[in-house]
């Protein structure tokens, strides 16, 4: 069931070796294990890109592929994962460990109004950043290893049930 569903939505893995941001990898990406789904690949790979996805830095993604590469993870799940944090989805993502630094530092949380300005951002380091970076390693490594925990236990459950089904029809066909 997981690797049916995961299949469908994952990208075609001729158009991610084509890409142009991640042709600094170069052959590496020919590699037939970056592209094989199984449980834990799968599930790496989900960790890893739930793990990236909450850094607050413009190039996730090769920061997913080049983690994903030398642990022999899923790529295009890796980095398909990424996206969750993506220009609609990041303001309350980041706001939400922005939350959750300050209240593990102990400050009160400041209300703060975005410019896309250089000035404020240099500002914002100041007095949001500690708690909004701290926010987002604490979200990065508790996300990640949840996600990698909780696919891998949906894909043993589903194989589970999946042979429980089958057992069942085999009791079934030998009853009738």
């Amino acid at each position: 069931m997981p690797k049916k569903f995961i299949k469908r939505y994952l990208p075609d893995p001729n158009s991610i070796k084509q890409n142009r941001a991640l042709k600094i990898f170069g052959t590496i990406l020919h590699e037939p294990n970056l592209w094989h789904l199984n449980r834990k690949s799968a599930s790496g790979a989900f960790g890893i890109g739930l793990f990236f996805a909450f850094w607050p830095v413009p190039f996730q993604m090769w920061l997913s592929a080049a983690t994903a590469i030398p642990c022999r993870v899923n790529l295009p799940l890796s980095i398909a994962t990424v996206w969750i944090t993506n220009p609609f989805t990041m303001p309350p993502i980041f706001y939400g460990a922005y939350l959750i630094g300050s209240t593990v530092l102990g400050t009160k949380s400041e209300p703060f109004h975005f410019e896309p300005t250089w000035e404020w951002v240099v500002n914002s380091v100041s007095t949001i950043g500690p708690a909004f970076l701290l926010g987002c390693g604490i979200c990065s490594v508790v996300f990640g290893l949840g996600g990698y925990y909780t696919l891998n236990w949906l894909w043993r459950f589903s194989v589970k049930k999946a042979w429980q089904l089958r057992k069942e029809k085999r009791r079934q066909a030998l009853k009738s």
